[in-house]
């Protein structure tokens, strides 16, 4: 098994392709060891010292250290990934697979905003989460307030130093142009 990097716009988080599909439906994030115990694979992450995020999408991980060098840990972690892939445990343990994450609550809209919330919804799946994908994260639609869109970073664009150009200068520019009514932004 050959598993390939990609560095990332955030230096603290890598991304491994492993060259085969890591996870089927919605990419999960994990902040945590204890929310990692529903993924064997990153639970065996997490137990590598310097590792405090991974993220699994469809076809990659993407994980993110500490202050520790990525030459002390990124051997450990090409080993996790492939001794996980070649044992055939499943990437999310039985019965947590349709465990939602605490993604920070339910989303929020106005009832007459739904149709320009499906816009929204819709440009984000098709425009803008591939891309982000591409940078090893992904990104959630959380609320549409006045005029306001808020968003959840996941994975490398969570913490990363981009993140907010990438908002304001991508997002936002895009939204503004393709749905009237949308003035700014937000992460949340």
């Amino acid at each position: 098994m050959f598993i390939q990097t990609e560095a990332t716009p955030n230096p603290a988080t890598l991304k491994f392709l492993p060259g085969r599909d890591v996870l089927v439906g919605e990419p999960r994030d994990f902040r945590t060891p204890v929310a990692a115990a529903a993924s064997p694979l990153a639970t065996g992450l997490f137990a590598i010292s310097g590792v405090n995020g991974v993220f699994l999408g469809a076809d990659f991980i993407s994980v993110t250290k500490d202050q520790t060098d990525w030459a002390h840990i990124k051997p450990a972690i090409l080993g996790v990934i492939m001794d996980h892939f070649l044992s055939g445990k499943p990437v999310i343990a039985e019965g947590n697979d349709d465990v939602e994450m605490d993604d920070g609550g339910e989303e929020f809209f106005e009832p007459d905003d739904g149709e320009t919330v499906e816009v929204i919804k819709e440009l984000l799946a098709t425009r803008v989460r591939p891309a982000v994908a591409m940078d090893g994260g992904d990104i959630i639609f959380k609320g549409y307030k006045e005029g306001t869109v808020f968003l959840h970073m996941q994975g490398a664009c969570s913490g990363c130093p981009s993140s907010t150009a990438t908002l304001k200068n991508g997002i936002e520019n895009l939204l503004r142009h393709f749905v009237p009514g949308v003035e700014n932004v937000q992460q949340v």
